[in-house]
């Protein structure tokens, strides 16, 4: 049983965007919610959200429901707890983390019970100032999973999202129809936008429908006409047929597809063995060629690593761009032999096959954010 990369594929999408465009397009102006075809729409997308959420003086947003508390530079999961008075071990558990693990300055830890407030009051939801002491202390429930049809609450507490493996901030973002600025906005994620399975979120606040694109309309009378077809204006030639034992004409030579093939659309295979997984724009946004673990994966091509991220399971992926904004995608791999930032040429070794059963290494092919078959590159 070949084992699925349609968790990876969704891994893939926020690194492989994020990269496609670094270094060549301002932060400012990347599209955030990746609605290739209708235009930039992430100013649209921040309009129809609150301001982030400030913490109060102990670094804690309270709701009726829930607490989370904000790291400061240099803190542990203990070093927080020890600072707000909890179980180092239950603050850990309730983050699908451990209680020596550093934290990011900003990141956000959903609390196991509930803490003190400080005395001044915090801005909820970007609703203005709100005394949290007058906040009910209600028990904290057990964090459950996404809502089958979620939707922004309406109302000042933001619902909470607990991210399961595979998800990024990306397709969270999506499904709940928020730009993904806004997700990492309000839950402190670096710049990568990443998010660990295990992880809660807390989901922005709308404050308006979003956006909805009218057609324009058609005067009455001023559709479209329609075109006249060419028969109707200059009649078709009699039809001129030869006799069946006519000698056929020679048939002129197939010409040479592969020698108008350039450099930058003909790539070589990255691994030799044989396919196990063919491409699927849905399920599969690339193949799987079977090889043996330690076996030495090749740059398919002359560029540049954009990227060298992980998975939810910590497996490296290295992302190559090459000219023409042309990805290629190589998963489950280790032993990596380059950098970001490193020149490689075609065949040139960058990784190595990783462990598993079977062994194989996935590869994808994408140009900006969009796969392509990768038979239709390969040589």
């Amino acid at each position: 049983m070949v084992p699925s990369f349609a968790t990876s594929r969704l891994r893939l999408a926020l690194g492989v965007s994020l990269f496609a465009l670094a270094g060549c397009i301002p932060v400012g102006d990347l599209d955030w919610d990746l609605r290739a075809g209708a235009g930039n729409t992430s100013d649209a997308a921040r309009v129809a959200t609150a301001a982030p959420p400030r913490p109060d003086g102990n670094g804690v947003l309270s709701y009726p429901g829930y607490q989370l508390a904000e790291a400061r530079r240099g803190d542990t999961v203990a070093a927080l707890a020890g600072r707000l008075g909890l179980n180092a071990e239950e603050l850990a558990r309730t983050n699908a983390l451990r209680p020596t693990d550093p934290l990011r300055a900003g990141e956000l830890l959903l609390l196991p019970s509930r803490v003190a407030a400080a005395p001044q009051p915090a801005t909820i939801g970007g609703a203005g100032p709100v005394d949290i002491t007058s906040i009910a202390t209600t028990a904290l429930d057990e964090v459950g999973p996404s809502p089958s049809a979620p939707a922004a609450a309406a109302g000042s507490e933001p619902i909470r999202h607990r991210v399961a493996r595979g998800e990024t901030a990306f397709t969270i973002a999506r499904t709940y129809n928020v730009s993904a600025k806004a997700l990492a906005d309000w839950n402190g994620l670096g710049a990568d936008l990443a998010v660990r399975e295990g992880q809660t979120l807390i989901i922005p606040v709308a404050t308006g429908p979003a956006p909805v694109l009218e057609p324009v309309p058609t005067p009455p009378g001023a559709g479209s006409p329609t075109p006249t077809p060419p028969s109707a204006t200059k009649p078709l030639p009699d039809e001129e047929t030869e006799p069946a034992a006519t000698k056929p004409k020679a048939t002129p030579p197939s010409p040479d597809l592969g020698a108008d093939r350039t450099s930058t659309s003909a790539l070589a295979m990255p691994v030799a063995g044989k396919i196990i997984r063919s491409y699927d724009k849905k399920k599969n946004q690339g193949i799987d060629i079977a090889a043996p673990a330690g076996t030495a994966v090749k740059a398919a091509a002359d560029g540049t690593v954009a990227a060298i991220t992980k998975d939810t399971d910590q497996v490296p992926i290295v992302v190559i761009r090459h000219a023409d904004n042309l990805l290629t995608v190589y998963a489950g791999v280790d032993a990596l032999k380059v950098k970001k930032g490193d020149k490689v040429k075609r065949g040139q070794s960058i990784a190595a096959v990783r462990k598993g059963d079977p062994a194989f290494l996935h590869f994808e092919v994408r140009k900006g954010v969009d796969s392509l078959d990768p038979m239709t590159f390969l040589q």
